[in-house]
């Protein structure tokens, strides 16, 4: 009935693994579990063996990295049924009946999104993951159906076998940020996407730098991934007003008033209480300036 799909970096996976067990278990359906380990050669992988001695459940070590593109293509491709539930290893489910309210959803879309929900850290030094991802990422559903395509997001959902094989085998990129390009292919290629609140939660987040960096990158893969063409039907907010300073000839003009104000939008990403206003002037400033 279900392949429950999760990969893996560097990361203990068995407390996950045995949640999703038993909830299958508990519905008496058939269900598979598959995580594969990406080349970390990490010592957690120990721990994540016993994964192979719980029921229908598999732990694969990767002997070299191939990045989290091909991870999860090479989890779908030996997936063995139709409907795919692909989760991040450092989430939870945050109901006892998850795995039933997407296996009630089956056939209401092609793909269906259960969304997230964040736990707050305990210091201000993941202040921004955490206010971004609290007021971006973390919306109800209603309000996601109201425009499908601009909040999709690859850590929680579930999705027709054949169809996750298409997209995610036209996704050649293997840098952060690929969020940006699975929901502009998904877009393009006309998948319908019905997004339920069925959320995980998220209390593994990264510290401001770390998360900082890794902005830098989806910037570099967004805008690379805009000039080749791959991206071209999209709901992506910031591409959007980087095309039209583009379009307008404006971006020089932007870039010049926002460097008045760089101490001040530095300053902001390391705030108790970051704006998030700022941070996108930050990170539009950045995506101007991308050669």
């Amino acid at each position: 009935m279900i392949s429950i799909l999760i990969p893996c970096f560097d990361y203990n996976a068995y407390p996950l693994v045995s949640i999703l067990e038993k909830q299958a278990l508990m519905l008496k359906i058939d269900f598979e579990i598959i995580c594969i380990d990406d080349g970390s050669f990490s010592s957690k992988n120990d721990v994540n063996q016993k994964i192979n001695l719980l029921t229908n459940s598999k732990f694969i070590e990767s002997k070299k990295n191939i990045g989290r593109i091909k991870n999860r293509l090479l989890l779908a491709e030996k997936s063995q049924y139709e409907w795919l539930i692909f989760l991040d290893v450092d989430t939870l489910p945050n109901e006892d009946n998850f795995l039933k309210n997407y296996i009630d959803q089956m056939n209401k879309g092609m793909m269906i999104i259960g969304g997230c929900i964040y736990k707050e850290p305990e210091n201000e030094n993941f202040s921004l993951r955490y206010k971004f991802g609290k007021l971006r990422e973390e919306i109800n559903s209603n309000i996601r159906n109201k425009n499908p395509y601009k909040y999709i997001s690859s850590c929680n959902f579930m999705c027709h076998r054949n169809v996750l094989i298409d997209v995610l085998s036209s996704i050649k990129t293997i840098s952060y940020g690929n969020d940006y390009i699975f929901g502009s292919l998904i877009k393009k290629m006309g998948i319908d996407v019905n997004h339920i609140d069925n959320p995980v939660l998220i209390d593994n987040i990264d510290e401001n730098q770390i998360f900082i960096k890794k902005t830098h990158h989806a910037l570099d893969n967004l805008i690379s991934s805009y000039n080749n063409k791959i991206i071209k039907k999209h709901s992506i907010s910031i591409l959007k007003a980087y095309m039209i300073l583009d379009n307008l000839l404006l971006k020089n003009v932007f870039v010049k008033i926002t460097d008045l104000y760089k101490n001040l939008l530095k300053r902001n990403l390391y705030r108790k209480d970051p704006n998030l206003f700022l941070f996108d002037l930050y990170r539009l400033n950045y995506l101007c300036k991308i050669k």
